[in-house]
């Protein structure tokens, strides 16, 4: 007779989990979906429920259609350059005749520890007009003619901010990458040198096809990773100049707490919408891994590489 298993201990251990996932995750999301059919300011008890037509003022409000605007054109910016070159990083660092692999992987890796406060504050230092380095070097080689505000212009605002925000982040893409590079076994490039594969040959017929599965979980984390920057592009740019960088998180925190009369309701209609949004991303990119032929593959070692 088989041995009964406690399974109650499982959902012991568990509870404490489930019941902070509910408390802080489940409950605040559910609680947003609710604010979004009210009218409230935050200081009222109660606020007035009014339905959809937060959202109908919402889809009508050329801001929003700015800020949605900003957020993506922020994402064609910054995710191919941080996935590609990370990946370009992770290839150099992931080689053996590399050297001082540790102290680049460090160095690398250090405004990823530093505050979003410390960089956007160090940033407007160093791209200030008078006294900031990126100007003087810039003038001394004669690439800029008058002192420019790199973070203040309403050309260069958010483009600055993305190369920012991809040097802040580079070294967790650069950690998942490493990480997935070392999990290819040994054997298939001991196999594919034999057979006489030169690297261009073995990148693309082992490494590539082995990365994909990854990319693809590194390519939504960087896509999250993008969605959430309200605390660099706060103390970088405030959303100035003119609405140029007020990505929708900036959108929904100006009407939820930086408004002269705050709306509660407005800003989580926002916030709803913008959740769904991001949803769709993820769930088109994971049907874009499950429908991609060939997924179980494990790279091709045996054949011609020439």
């Amino acid at each position: 007779m088989k041995k009964r298993v406690p399974y109650g201990w499982i959902y012991l251990f568990l509870a404490p989990t489930l019941i902070l996932y509910g408390m802080y995750t489940v409950w605040p999301v559910i609680g947003t979906v609710w604010y979004s059919l009210l009218d409230w300011n935050g200081f009222q008890r109660h606020g007035t429920f009014t339905g959809f037509s937060n959202y109908k003022a919402l889809f009508a409000d050329p801001l929003f259609w700015n800020s949605m605007r900003a957020t993506f054109i922020f994402l064609l910016i910054v995710v191919p350059i941080r996935f590609l070159l990370s990946l370009g990083v992770a290839l150099l660092l992931n080689w053996k005749q590399f050297h001082f692999k540790s102290f680049f992987r460090t160095l690398i890796f250090i405004p990823v520890v530093t505050t979003s406060a410390i960089i956007g504050t160090t940033m407007n230092m160093f791209f200030d007009p008078s006294q900031g380095p990126v100007n003087t070097v810039l003038n001394a080689l004669g690439l800029m003619k008058e002192q420019v505000f790199l973070l203040g212009s309403a050309d260069t605002a958010l483009a600055t901010a993305g190369m920012i925000w991809c040097w802040k982040w580079l070294g967790i893409s650069l950690i998942y990458w490493i990480a997935s590079l070392q999990s290819i076994p040994e054997e298939l490039y001991e196999s594919a040198h034999m057979d006489g594969a030169n690297a261009w040959k073995t990148f693309t017929n082992i490494t590539t096809p082995l990365l994909v599965p990854f990319g693809i979980i590194i390519l939504i984390l960087t896509v999250s990773d993008a969605l959430r920057v309200f605390d660099l592009m706060l103390t970088l740019t405030k959303g100035g100049p003119f609405f140029k960088t007020e990505v929708i998180e900036i959108f929904i925190y100006r009407w939820a707490f930086a408004a002269s009369t705050p709306k509660i309701g407005y800003a989580s209609t926002a916030a709803v919408v913008f959740g769904g949004i991001f949803m769709v991303i993820t769930t088109i990119q994971l049907l874009s891994d499950k429908l991609r032929p060939g997924k179980q593959g494990t790279g091709k070692v045996e054949g011609d590489y020439e």
